[in-house]
């Protein structure tokens, strides 16, 4: 009897962990806070964007205001179109800022909408035409090492003769 009881607690301790670790796993991949309302969709088109995956957060002052509904490539303009569900709750202007921005330093990325000042508001179908893409930090990184060969380059020319008349 006693043996049946410790297999129990056993049992209802291992299950309660699988649980939680479900849950952390449903956090963190972003399908557990899905709290949005009626929704309208609108488009963005960037050059890169980088690691953003579909379900990615729409933030707007710090606040998550709707979601990465898709992306799709475009290959008459070579750009991602990434299609955005907006709360209805939260209306911008049509002079709205789309970037995408990454949460620390290798966390997850997301659409950061900043508002502009024009009186109209986005309606469902509007595209976002004023869009900077993601910061690829290897495309940083060669431009720098770029440059600085360059200037190394530039500085060790001997300087042209003059002819003396």
């Amino acid at each position: 009897m006693e043996r049946t009881k410790i297999d129990l607690w056993v049992g209802i301790f291992v299950a309660l962990g699988v649980a939680a670790l479900l849950g952390l796993a449903m956090k963190v991949g972003n399908l557990t806070s899905n709290n949005l309302g009626k929704t309208y969709s609108v488009s963005a088109a960037f050059e890169n964007v980088g690691g953003l995956k579909p379900n990615a957060p729409v933030k707007s002052a710090g606040v998550v205001v709707g979601r990465v509904a898709d992306i799709k490539f475009d290959s008459k303009t070579y750009e991602a179109i990434v299609n955005i569900n907006i709360d209805q709750r939260y209306a911008f202007p049509k002079d709205t800022f789309a970037n995408i921005y990454t949460a620390g330093l290798l966390g997850e990325q997301y659409v950061g909408l900043e508002a502009g000042g024009e009186d109209d508001s986005l309606k469902n179908g509007d595209k976002i035409t004023q869009t900077q893409g993601a910061v690829v930090l290897e495309k940083m990184i060669s431009k720098f090492l770029f440059s600085k060969a360059s200037e190394s380059e530039s500085n060790s020319e001997p300087a042209a003769a003059t002819p003396e008349n």
